[in-house]
C-alpha cells in the first residue's frame, strides 16, 4: 500500500510535491480549494479543518502529517493590529491552530506545524525549531528569501540540516513586497519547496541530495 502524507492548511500543494514525486498519495486538505480535485498523486480537498475527518483508509497509511495553520491573526509581525482585530478573530485563530496539534498527535507519525513568530508560543508552548527558507536553497534555488519560520514538531520528526547555496544573495523584502491583492496571504502563507524537499529527504530518504532545480 501507498503511504500517505496529509497536509492541512494547503493551498498550493507545494509541501505536498516532494512527497508525491517518490509515489506516496498526499491529500491537501483547506476550505479554499473551489472544489475537489486530483493532480497526479495529490488530492486537494475542499472542506473546513474544524469539521473534516479522514477516511478509516488514510489513518491507516499515513506516515506524515504536516500543517499550515493560518496565522493572519497570530503573527507579532501584526501585534500593533491586535486590539483592533476583537476577541473572535484571535480565538478562531488559536482554534484552527489547535485543531491542527489535535490531530498531529492523533496520527502519531512524524509531524511539523508551521507558523511564523506568534503568540502560540505563549498560548501553548515555544516552537521546537526555526528556519528561514535561504538556508534550504541548495534543494530549491529560488528560496533565497529571509521568513523567520517557526516548527512545532513531535512523532520522531527530523529537522533537516541548513544546505545553502554559497555565496548567495538573500533577498529580505520579498514578503514584505508580496503583492496587495486578495492572493497576498497565501503567496506569503506558502511552504518553500527547499524545505519540504529536505523534510522528505531527512525523515524517509536520507540517501537522497540536493538539487537546486
Amino acid at each position: 500500500m501507498k503511504p500517505v502524507a496529509i497536509f492541512l492548511y494547503e493551498l498550493s500543494g507545494h509541501s505536498a510535491e516532494p512527497f508525491a514525486a517518490a509515489g506516496w498519495d498526499c491529500y491537501c486538505i483547506d476550505i479554499a480549494h473551489p472544489a475537489d480535485r486530483t493532480e497526479g498523486s495529490i488530492h486537494f480537498i475542499r472542506a473546513d479543518a474544524r469539521r473534516w475527518k479522514p477516511s478509516k483508509d488514510m489513518v491507516t497509511r499515513c506516515r506524515f502529517f504536516a500543517a499550515f495553520p493560518p496565522c493572519d491573526h497570530l503573527a507579532v509581525s501584526g501585534a500593533r493590529w491586535f486590539q483592533g482585530k476583537g476577541l473572535h478573530a484571535l480565538s478562531s485563530s488559536v482554534e484552527l491552530f489547535a485543531v491542527a496539534a489535535e490531530w498531529a498527535e492523533f496520527f502519531e507519525v512524524p509531524y511539523l506545524i508551521e507558523n511564523p513568530v506568534s503568540t502560540i508560543s505563549t498560548y501553548w508552548r515555544k516552537p521546537d525549531h526555526t528556519f528561514d527558507p535561504w538556508q534550504f536553497t541548495a534543494w530549491h534555488a529560488n528560496d533565497n528569501y529571509s521568513k523567520k519560520t517557526c516548527l512545532w514538531t513531535g512523532g520522531g520528526f527530523v529537522m533537516p540540516r541548513p544546505d545553502p547555496v554559497p555565496d548567495q544573495t538573500i533577498d529580505r523584502r520579498r514578503i514584505l513586497d508580496a503583492k496587495k491583492n486578495a492572493d497576498r496571504a497565501n503567496v506569503r502563507s506558502a511552504s518553500p519547496v527547499g524545505f519540504m524537499r529536505a523534510v522528505f529527504a531527512a525523515n524517509f530518504d536520507k540517501e537522497a541530495t540536493p538539487c537546486a532545480a
